[in-house]
């Protein structure tokens, strides 16, 4: 399991963004370097956790919950197929583009070690939003992309510290629970009946994942 790319976002606007945000940064790119990654605070206040890297929806996007995003290089070369066109890494907005781990299978509360230093704890799933189809441009993408059930994962920093490409990833632990990402975006999409078994993920889960779970208990 290596880690292929390390991806910043070069702020642009566009018709699509959020009306609030004024600028996006999916469209990210990879650095030729090593890459600092921190916890970046409280959602509102800090945005990715990766140095350089922009994110311009403060109220959706960011935060020590959302401070990663990693997606599968295996997932694009999918979608290479399905839509017949190149998708370089960095082109679905994540920040590290992997190789030879199945990022949707892994568990919330999942640690990972990515290089000599830095480790990463799985918190929640990418949900796609107007701004990721907007950028894509795609007819009915978020409908395509919410069908196949393979979002990609966001992570919190745990132990802060330099990454690049061709970084190793390793599995440091796994929780024993049911809760992976793939999971827990059904849940949110396609079969919110799932919704109160993600508690299992105990303390883990992302509070507004947990607030969706309880509200549906009711």
């Amino acid at each position: 399991m290596r880690l292929l790319s390390v991806n910043l976002g070069i702020p642009h606007s566009a018709d699509y963004t959020a009306a609030d945000a004024g600028v996006t940064g999916i469209d990210k790119r990879p650095a030729d370097g090593p890459v600092a990654i921190t916890a970046p605070g409280p959602r509102g206040t800090g945005g990715s956790g990766l140095a350089g890297d922009v994110v311009g929806d403060l109220r959706h996007h960011g935060g020590d919950d959302q401070a990663v995003y990693a997606f599968a290089r295996e997932d694009l070369d999918k979608w290479e197929k399905e839509l017949g066109r190149e998708l370089p890494h960095g082109v679905f907005g994540e920040n590290l583009t992997t190789s030879g781990l199945d990022v949707n299978s892994a568990l919330i509360g999942e640690r990972w070690r990515i290089g000599a230093d830095v480790v990463l704890e799985v918190s929640s799933a990418r949900i796609p939003c107007r701004t990721f189809a907007g950028w894509l441009g795609e007819r009915g993408w978020v409908k395509r992309f919410t069908q196949w059930g393979r979002p990609g994962a966001y992570l919190r920093v745990i132990e802060p510290g330099e990454v690049r490409a061709g970084d190793s990833i390793e599995l440091l632990y796994r929780p024993e629970h049911e809760v992976s990402v793939s999971f827990l975006f059904r849940a949110y999409t396609t079969e919110p009946e799932l919704l109160p078994r993600i508690l299992a993920a105990g303390d883990a889960l992302d509070p507004e994942a947990r607030q969706k779970a309880l509200k549906r208990i009711g």
